[in-house]
């Protein structure tokens, strides 16, 4: 059996995502391709799919658009392709739950590595949350099951989160009650190597809030802690 990470690539440029597709089949990756939303949408039904890249600027259903429905319906983690002029776009893409960007033209060995951080934080791979692998941390009528990867509500359904929403989460349940700079919740659910930075926390605590606060803009759960960073207001209970 393959066990090669399957990637899927979906981009309209035919001569960026061949030849793409080409590059990362040498270096380690399965590859199925994708030209439009359609299509990709299509592949991500049939196949079993590690990681998506996915463009912005497609005709028709645009990437970001395909980036929502991607993590309303799954934890795939997704990397976006995008043009240096589309800044705005890039943070709507993060707040809507990609896990990294690449700017075009990109170097593809930055690619590479970009997808071997995220494969490994989506594997449970990095030394961080190593301590918190077989776990389940209950709080404020929540359950985080980290072996399962999934957050529990208090009726029992399963609510999504990307990668990185569920490392950020898994930060705070293994440090209640402790404010936490951006640096410190950088260090904890990325690492350095990713090449994160502030925005992409202070994204992902917004995603956050949405999915577990009942006043998104008033929140009781994670507070921000001005100058400080963020703070989980509750007790937790380690199951």
């Amino acid at each position: 059996m393959d066990d090669k990470p399957h990637l899927l690539l979906i981009d309209d440029e035919k001569s960026i995502r061949e030849p793409l597709a080409a590059y990362l089949s040498r270096n380690g990756f399965r590859v199925s391709q994708a030209a439009d939303a359609e299509q990709g949408r299509a592949r991500l039904q049939g196949l079993a799919i590690d990681l998506v890249i996915l463009d912005i600027m497609m005709p028709g259903e645009d990437g970001l658009s395909l980036c929502r429905h991607i993590r309303e319906t799954s934890d795939v983690p997704v990397v976006l392709l995008t043009a240096m002029a589309e800044e705005t776009d890039r943070i709507v893409g993060l707040e809507m739950g990609a896990d990294d960007y690449v700017v075009k033209p990109f170097s593809p060995r930055e690619l590479i590595a970009r997808i071997k951080v995220i494969l490994r934080r989506a594997r449970g791979g990095g030394t961080r949350q190593r301590g918190a692998a077989s776990e389940a941390y209950a709080f404020s009528g929540w359950v985080l099951k980290t072996d399962e990867r999934v957050l529990i509500d208090g009726d029992n359904v399963a609510v999504p989160l990307s990668t990185g929403e569920f490392n950020l989460m898994t930060a705070f349940v293994t440090h209640p009650r402790q404010v936490l700079s951006r640096d410190q919740l950088l260090d904890l659910t990325q690492g350095r190597e990713a090449n994160a930075f502030d925005r992409a926390i202070d994204n992902s605590i917004s995603r956050l809030r949405r999915k577990i606060e009942p006043d998104a803009k008033n929140p009781t759960l994670i507070k921000t802690v001005w100058g400080g960073g963020y703070v989980l207001a509750s007790d937790v209970t380690r199951l």
